[in-house]
């Protein structure tokens, strides 16, 4: 189907959507409307685009149609220069329409729970996880995304056992959702003596936050114990119960939280992420039901797919799921992971919109 065939029907929903927005019944549920404004925000792009679009291809065809009908040639000449400006804009025109015609993820615009933890390979693996949570920080920091601590782990000799926090920012989740899984590294540890290579693991898991509306908790489901909080935070550290461990009785998932000083700050934080892990285990039917229509190239639902190698002799680093490698792994866990990420959203845009066109 032709671009502005599928962008015509468009213009007449962003009007419905318009009409609903003013509607006072709406306005008083608070996630139906905050639903209906993000369609509204994400199609009116669409709409304006396709505009932009429909208008260059105008302005082309009467570019064209000077070529051909004007006798003067410093006019053909400026014709002549109008069409080809124009036919090199239409195909990344093209590209962008086709990008946002895919259906975004709805979860993409949240906040973000990203855990880190140190897998196979011992102390090495704990030195991994840590240098990949500060590749994580550096690159939230460039994206102006905040990170709030919730939990960690230190490791013996460095770096992480394991490290939750939250990732606060405008579409923090889809831009982080990809990185779940395994991330193997191949280098000689820090711990070896006889200068051999290494290879051991750290895994990553990415959670799109869950709020009140998206996840309602019974509190008598919740069984709550405070404790001392250990390491770093002054006097109160090992005097006061300000630590706070959930323990969520159906599911018999854990949660503690102890790097507020304050009890009720890190029982909030600690529900955050209580109604993140329960709202991941009501989205895998969801996201069950789209795999079964749809295949993503990119996954984000297995936790022990081995999605990415960090090969420090020879500063490579490597997506398995896109075989895509970039050559300057200093800079990477430096922080520049956005062409990675980048490459990442490409390809499962392009892979969807493929399906969705042949669907």
């Amino acid at each position: 189907m032709r671009l502005l065939d599928r962008i015509a029907p468009l213009d007449e929903t962003v009007k419905e959507l318009e009409i609903k927005l003013s509607d006072p019944e709406l306005a008083s549920d608070v996630k139906q409307f905050i639903a209906v404004q993000r369609e509204y925000a994400r199609l009116k792009d669409i709409v304006e685009a396709g505009n932009r679009y429909r208008a260059t291809l105008a302005n082309l065809q009467s570019a064209k149609s000077m070529l051909i009908d004007e006798t003067d040639e410093d006019m053909r000449a400026l014709a002549r220069e109008e069409v080809q400006s124009l036919e090199s804009q239409i195909p990344q025109m093209e590209e962008q329409l086709r990008l946002l015609l895919v259906p975004k993820d709805p979860e993409d615009h949240k906040n973000a729970i990203l855990e880190v933890r140190g897998g196979t390979g011992g102390d090495e693996a704990a030195i991994f996880a840590g240098d990949l949570y500060r590749m994580y920080a550096r690159f939230c920091e460039e994206r102006g995304f905040n990170m709030e601590l919730v939990e960690a782990t230190p490791g013996t000799s460095g770096g992480y056992k394991e490290i939750i926090v939250n990732v606060v920012g405008p579409d923090a989740y889809g831009t982080l959702k990809f990185e779940s899984g395994v991330h193997r590294v191949q280098r000689v540890p820090a711990t070896e003596t006889q200068g051999r290579i290494h290879t051991s693991a750290a895994s990553v898991v990415v959670l799109p936050e869950a709020d009140e509306l998206d996840v309602q908790i019974n509190p008598n489901d919740i069984r709550k114990d405070t404790f001392c909080s250990s390491g770093a935070g002054g006097q109160s550290v090992n005097t006061t119960y300000s630590a706070v461990r959930l323990t969520h009785i159906p599911s018999g998932i854990v949660v503690s939280c102890q790097d507020e000083r304050s009890q009720l700050r890190n029982f909030d934080k600690a529900m955050q992420v209580l109604r993140s892990r329960l709202y991941e285990i009501i989205n895998r039917e969801r996201m069950a039901n789209i795999a079964g229509k749809r295949k993503s190239m990119v996954s984000t639902g297995d936790r022990s797919a081995k999605i990415r190698t960090y090969n420090f002799p020879q500063s490579r680093i490597t997506d398995h799921r896109i075989n895509f490698s970039m050559y300057d792994l200093p800079a990477v866990m430096n922080g520049n992971l956005w062409p990675m990420i980048s490459a990442l959203q490409t390809a499962e845009n392009a892979h969807e919109f493929q399906e969705e066109t042949n669907g």
